[in-house]
């Protein structure tokens, strides 16, 4: 029955949609040559976002800065004019994608209502340093810049690591900074990531206004108690960190309804440790590593909570319970569960990542890539984001009858993410989630490896501890 829902997501293009996309890409264009080299379709481009704005809030002020600007004149005030439209436009095309999907599920969502929060104190300066250097940028222009513009940002970076309640800003600052950096000369490069850049520099501006609540980390809205059934875990790795988010369902102990959370924990890396060996740098955390590897229930108590539902996860505060089946989770808990809220800074089509569990498909492969039929309609499955340290493969997934994943909409269409699968092999039934092997990879093949590679984490952990002895 759900295949069947999920199918009204492939009747066509929402209308306004690929308009809104168009300006936003019209804006981002302009960034990637810079505001002081506008010429009159890029001006024409400003106008355009600006237009679009009318009827908003936002609608005269736009005007203003995009004439401004192609004028010549770009100051920090229209510059987070012009953000702010964009992204208003961002969100609204988010807030219609999100409508059609939980329209489709059937899901309902919890309004918005954001818990007050105190702005950063005495940091005015070191937001003004942000917006100063996303000034220079985006006068500059992605194209124009060099090693120089990049490393003006390292003082202001770090001076905001070493305000806790503007780390957020600062590691958004610092990762488009590695970015700039790590591409430099960007005059050279053939292709740009455009709209990358363009949603890290939005943020990044929006989060370092002054006088506002938003640069700081956000502040748990309550505390919640009751069972956490798991359905998945999805795995984030970079080159320097990895993080792991698992979406569950809530049965709160009070009785309420019950609600979907999703619970993040994360840790530092180097490059060299991959595969299976990403779940060791998450050992501080065994409960939750315990519930996902061995499919049980969490009894959790007291653990707070965002406005976005994003469980801020404490092992302590979690106990192991019975056995529970994903799956059977799915079935029975994942069509009525609450869904979060969204927070207005998060309101991007990119982030959309809603938990679904689809059956009653059929799988088909074609030249590495995976689609589902749901009654004629085919759903690309983004098998790409497998992780390397589970069990799910592209050929696992292409043998699979059920599928719990993250439906997501990216590149201009909607695919699904797998989270776990269960599939036909050999005659057998076999069931394989990404969090399986969270207490050590049970393949024997994996296992083998593993033992013959040896344990990556153990010594590199004992090299760092000889540099450190006295």
């Amino acid at each position: 029955m759900l295949a069947v829902n999920l199918s009204e997501l492939l009747d066509g293009p929402l209308p306004g949609v690929e308009e809104a996309l168009d300006l936003v890409a019209g804006f981002d264009d302009a960034l990637v040559h810079g505001l002081a080299r506008l010429g009159e379709d890029r001006a024409a481009a400003l106008s355009a976002l600006a237009g679009a704005l009318a009827g908003s809030p936002l609608g005269v002020r736009a005007g203003e800065a995009a004439e401004k600007i192609a004028a010549g004149s770009v100051t920090d005030e229209h510059l987070s004019v012009l953000a702010g439209g964009r992204a208003a436009l961002f969100g609204a095309v988010h807030d219609a994608l999100l409508g059609r999907l939980d329209g489709a599920l059937g899901r309902a969502r919890a309004p918005w209502e954001a818990s007050p929060s105190a702005a950063s104190s005495g940091a005015d300066n070191l937001l003004a340093g942000c917006r100063s250097w996303l000034h220079e940028l985006a006068i500059t222009g992605w194209r124009g810049v060099d090693h120089d513009l990049v490393s003006a940002a390292d003082q202001t970076i770090e001076a905001l690591l070493a305000v806790p309640g503007l780390r957020r800003t600062a590691v958004l600052l610092d990762g488009l900074a590695a970015e700039l950096r790590a591409s430099s000369p960007i005059a050279t490069m053939e292709r740009l990531p455009a709209r990358r850049w363009a949603d890290l520099w939005t943020r990044a501006l929006l989060l370092s206004q002054p006088g506002g609540p938003a640069a700081a980390v956000p502040e748990p809205a309550a505390t919640v108690s009751g069972r956490l059934l798991l359905l998945g875990v999805d795995v984030h790795e970079h080159g320097t960190a990895v993080q792991i988010q698992v979406h569950a369902v809530l049965e709160p102990a009070d009785g309420g309804p019950a609600r979907l959370v999703r619970a993040s924990v994360a840790a530092p890396k180097v490059d060299t440790i991959v595969g299976p060996a990403l779940w060791r740098l998450l050992q501080w955390h065994p409960v939750l590593l315990g519930a996902l590897a061995e499919h049980r229930s969490l009894d959790i108590t007291d653990q707070p909570i965002l406005d976005s539902g994003d469980l801020v996860w404490h092992d302590d505060r979690a106990e192991a319970g019975e056995p529970a089946d994903p799956f059977a989770t799915a079935r029975v808990l994942l069509g009525g569960a609450l869904a979060p809220a969204v927070p207005p800074l998060d309101r991007h089509p990119v982030r959309i990542s809603e938990p679904v569990l689809v059956e009653g498909y059929t799988a088909a492969a074609d030249g590495g890539e995976v689609t589902f039929d749901l009654g004629g309609r085919p759903l690309a499955v983004d098998v790409e984001r497998l992780p390397s340290c589970g069990p799910l493969t592209p050929e696992l997934v292409a043998a699979s009858t059920a599928c719990i994943g993250l439906v997501r909409w990216d590149g201009g269409r909607w695919a699904l993410q797998p989270l776990a699968v269960q599939a036909t092999v050999k005659r057998k039934p076999v069931t394989a989630h990404n969090g399986d092997w969270a207490l050590g990879p049970t393949d024997p093949k994996v296992m083998k490896a593993e033992a013959k590679a040896g344990d990556s984490v153990a010594v590199l952990r004992e090299r760092a501890g000889r540099l450190l002895r006295p």
